[in-house]
């Protein structure tokens, strides 16, 4: 068959409001225990158990299984005791697992042929979408075969195919859906045709799309923010915060004080959504900028047809007002970026207010820091009234959420590298997983306190997942599931 042929503040009220629709969503058995898509409910990463959780491991001390899996960077994902993760089994074979949370007990897996796959930059990995999971099916994203459902059992339900998302500098795939009521969610900001798509999670059919012509590459899962009787679903892309109708795809407001590249998904408390981003270059360095660095194979200071995909080919043309065949200067920011939109990099931490109609840009920005350290990748955690953050080298900052005052800053964690995972919490601890393998544990509190210093003894790109009182990495090639013996 075609494939084209399937069919807060943690603790207030707005938490509790979104973990228990997340969870009921999700219905991942017990609501606190449901850590259904990338970084758990409503993308917060922050576990709602009590349950104890451990504070020294490695890849044998505190081991309650794992298991080999092959090249991947998706988070896992757990709901009613099962876990489902994804990985690369060969060139073009892509799998998705299913394990029990308890005991490792492999229920199923199953193989997908891929076709030729388009180019990927390190340390991606072609298994680099989470799944999301609702309790009686999963969903799976890849770039060549598109949205795909199983369920429980592992059986295939339906496949949607989606256009072959195209990067510029070819980053390669890695967006995540989620689950709101009965439509799978999925944001595809690429280079070349960006847009925000809905469907029906039973059938599979399209319910609505909604183009984001203005947006580049970037890689932010939606989040949900409910207030008034009105639901929002929030996007943060380039250069603008959209909040949209979760039921129609419908933009509502858009905030535009963000920056060029985008991958880290914002954080949501009762009364703001907050966005911690670092795209390279300062405000000037618009997309032009990094191109000539990455593309200009000759150092010329001109793009010509031959140092872009072909898949760019016609936005060349658009660019080449000359018509002489070689991209410069204007031409450039004409061809691939959109001309209202030319925003550049630098760095911003910043709390938005959401709600509104049409553009909030002067009305809903709370609050907002300039140069203080973020990440370009990790994702900001937000929990008892704190906004914490780290970045490349190991260096954390934590703020205050109301204010944006510092409670610590550019303190190191003690370990060095690279950091793309992003951070989650538990049981009053705040596990920050580097891409070294060493995940650094620090005390959930308004100052800066190393708990330990743990090794799993494997590059670990994936953030991990907090369920049943245990934690869930997994690492380039293993998932392992730790726990207090």
């Amino acid at each position: 068959m075609n494939r084209d042929d399937y069919p807060s503040r943690i603790g207030g009220a707005f938490a509790v409001l979104v973990l228990a629709l997340f969870c009921a969503t999700a219905r991942g058995g017990d609501d606190a225990e449901a850590w259904p898509q990338f970084r758990g409910p409503n993308c917060s990463g922050v576990s709602a158990s009590t349950r104890s959780l451990p504070t020294t491991f490695s890849s044998e001390q505190n081991v309650k299984w794992s298991v080999a899996l092959g090249d991947g960077i998706a988070s896992p994902v757990i709901a009613r005791g099962r876990v489902y993760t994804t990985a690369m089994r060969g060139e073009q074979k892509f799998a998705v697992f299913c394990f029990d949370a308890a005991t490792g007990k492999q229920h199923w897996s199953r193989e997908l042929d891929t076709g030729p796959l388009p180019p990927i930059t390190p340390p991606n990995s072609h298994a680099g979408s989470t799944p999301v999971a609702d309790g009686e099916r999963v969903y799976v994203y890849f770039s060549t075969i598109g949205l795909v459902a199983f369920d429980a059992a592992g059986e295939q339900l339906w496949r949607r195919s989606l256009p072959l998302p195209e990067y510029l500098m070819q980053w390669g795939a890695a967006s995540s859906p989620i689950v709101v009521g009965d439509l799978v969610i999925f944001n595809m900001d690429d280079d070349l045709n960006p847009y925000l798509i809905a469907v029906d999670k039973l059938s599979g059919q399209v319910r609505w799309r909604t183009p984001r012509p203005e947006m580049l590459g970037g890689y932010a899962v939606p989040v949900l923010w409910r207030a008034d009787g009105r639901d929002e679903l929030v996007v943060a892309g380039t250069g603008k915060l959209k909040g949209y109708d979760p039921k129609t795809g419908k933009e509502l407001w858009t905030c535009n004080t963000l920056l060029r590249t985008i991958m880290t998904t914002p954080a949501v408390s009762d009364d703001a959504i907050y966005v911690s981003v670092q795209s390279y270059g300062d405000t000037d360095r618009v997309l032009k900028y990094a191109l000539l660095q990455w593309k200009d194979t000759n150092q010329d200071g001109k793009l010509v047809k031959g140092e872009v995909a072909e898949a760019f080919w016609e936005k060349f043309d658009y660019g080449d007002l000359d018509g002489d065949g070689a991209l410069v200067d204007a031409e450039i920011d004409r061809a691939f970026q959109a001309p209202g939109n030319m925003v550049g990099g630098g760095s911003i931490i910043q709390a938005i207010r959401p709600g509104g109609t049409g553009d909030v840009t002067q009305t809903h920005l709370t609050w907002e820091l300039t140069n203080r350290a973020p990440s370009n990748i990790a994702s900001p955690l937000l929990l008892n009234g704190r906004l914490f953050v780290v970045k490349k080298g190991g260096i954390s900052s934590c703020f205050d959420a109301k204010t944006g005052a510092p409670l610590w800053y550019l303190k190191r964690i003690r370990n060095l590298g690279n950091y793309y995972a992003s951070p989650v919490a538990g049981d009053g601890k705040i596990y920050v997983t580097g891409e070294n393998g060493f995940v650094v544990v620090l005390a959930d509190a308004a100052e800066f306190k190393i708990l330990a210093k743990n090794d799993l003894g494997e590059s670990c790109v994936a953030t991990p997942a907090i369920a049943d009182g245990r934690l869930f990495f997994r690492t380039r090639g293993k998932l392992y599931c730790i726990g207090d013996s």
